[in-house]
C-alpha cells in the first residue's frame, strides 16, 4: 500500500475540500497543541470533543480532565476514524501527530494505528517508519559496527558511499539528511536537547567528540534517538557493544 505523507509544518490554511484532524480532550477545550490549531483556524467548536466541525475533525486523545486516554481508548477511536474516511472518498484528511504530543505516546504506538488507511489520508512524515511495507530493510537493527563507522570515519560523519550497496544505506541517508541544529525541519530550536546529548555522552564515552564537530555528532545521534526511540545510556552500550537497538516496530 501506498501511504502520503506531508512534512508536519505548523498549517493555518488548508484547500476546501482538506479536513484538519486533530487529536481533542473529551471536554472539548481545544486550548493547546494541534487542538488549538484547530479552534483558531479550521473552525473546531469548543465543546465538541470529536468527530467534524468546520474544516477540523476530532480524535480523542485526552479525557475530560486532559489527561491521556488509554491507548487501546485511542485505538478505537482511530479506527472509526478509518471508516468515516472510507465512507467520505472525496474529502482528504490531513493528520496531525495525535496522541503523540500532549497524550505522551511514543509514534511507534499510535502511527501502526493508521495502517491500511484510505488514500485520501495524508499522514504526518514521522510516521513513515512504522507504516512502510519493507521496515525490515529500510530501519534494521542498530549495531555497534554500524554507529562505530557512523561516526568514526573521518572528521565529520559520512557513511553513504561506505554503505550504499548494503542494508544499511537508507537508514544511513535518513540520518545524515535530518536537520536538527540550530533548528529541526519544522523550525523548533533543538539546541538545549544537543548540549544535554553532548554532556552525557562526553561522560559516557569520552573519545566520541575527539577532533569531531559535537553538535553535528550530537544532532545525529538526536535523529538516532527519535528514530529508534532509546536514550543516551542505551547509545552508549550501543557504543560499547553491549547492547542491539531494535527498531520500535519489532519491540
Amino acid at each position: 500500500m501506498i501511504y502520503r505523507y506531508h512534512d508536519e509544518h505548523i498549517v493555518k490554511s488548508l484547500p476546501t475540500d482538506t479536513i484538519f484532524v486533530f487529536g481533542s480532550d473529551l471536554a472539548g477545550k481545544h486550548e493547546d497543541g494541534g487542538a488549538r490549531v484547530a479552534h483558531q483556524y479550521f473552525g473546531a467548536v469548543k465543546g465538541v470533543s470529536r468527530g467534524w466541525a468546520g474544516q477540523s475533525f476530532a480524535i480523542p486523545t485526552l479525557d475530560q480532565s486532559l489527561k491521556p486516554l488509554a491507548c487501546e481508548e485511542i485505538a478505537a477511536h482511530i479506527h472509526d476514524f478509518k471508516i468515516y474516511t472510507k465512507n467520505h472518498p472525496s474529502t482528504t484528511y490531513f493528520i496531525t501527530a495525535l496522541g503523540c504530543g500532549l497524550a505522551g505516546n511514543p509514534v511507534s504506538k499510535i502511527a501502526p494505528l493508521f495502517k491500511n488507511i484510505s488514500s485520501n489520508v495524508i499522514l504526518p512524515w514521522s510516521f513513515k517508519p512504522f507504516l512502510e511495507e519493507n521496515l525490515t530493510s529500510l530501519y534494521p537493527a542498530l549495531t555497534q559496527e554500524f554507529t562505530h563507522k557512523l561516526f568514526l570515519q573521518g572528521t565529520t560523519p559520512n557513511i553513504a558511499i561506505e554503505y550504499s550497496h548494503i542494508d544499511y544505506k537508507h537508514l544511513a541517508d535518513t540520518v545524515l539528511s535530518e536537520k536538527y541544529f540550530p533548528v529541526d525541519r519544522y523550525g523548533r530550536n533543538r539546541t538545549y536537547e544537543i548540549e544535554d546529548i553532548t554532556h552525557q555522552l562526553r561522560a559516557l564515552i569520552p573519545t566520541l567528540y575527539d577532533g569531531r564537530d559535537a553538535l553535528l555528532i550530537s544532532s545525529l545521534i538526536l535523529s538516532l534517538m527519535e528514530l529508534y526511540e532509546f536514550n543516551e545510556k542505551d547509545f552508549s552500550d550501543l557504543w560499547q557493544g553491549k547492547l542491539t537497538i531494535e527498531h520500535p516496530i519489532y519491540r
